[in-house]
């Protein structure tokens, strides 16, 4: 299991792969409340991985992804050390659930596992 540390102070990036192209811009603004970069990507476009930069944490919906959008995302996180949070659900909810959970580990400069799954 890869340990990751978020330190306190930084200014946290998120990929969130899945979700609803009508909720991206709600998804954008709820991660701004939390004072978190959001970056979406709700379509599987080519070239994945080169767009996937910079980020601290990766959150998919898994019931709005193929699967080897899925499979491809989770590569990039593995050989990036990336975490990765998987969440069947695509509603604001969950990702205003999972944000909080994110914010409040680098708050606490606490140690995750890197592969959390919640599916």
């Amino acid at each position: 299991m890869i340990i990751i540390t978020i330190r306190k102070g930084l200014i946290m990036c998120v990929a969130l792969i899945g979700g609803m192209d009508r909720l991206e811009r709600h998804y954008k603004d709820e991660a701004a409340r939390f004072g978190i970069a959001l970056k979406v990507f709700t379509k599987s476009g080519t070239n994945l991985s080169k767009r996937i930069v910079n980020v601290d944490a990766m959150v998919i919906f898994t019931n709005k992804v193929s699967h080897r959008a899925k499979k491809e995302v989770l590569d990039i996180a593995k050989t990036k050390n990336i975490p990765v949070y998987m969440y069947h659900s695509c509603g604001i909810c969950t990702l205003r659930n999972c944000l909080s959970c994110l914010k409040r580990l680098r708050k606490e400069d606490t140690k995750y596992p890197c592969f959390q799954r919640n599916a």
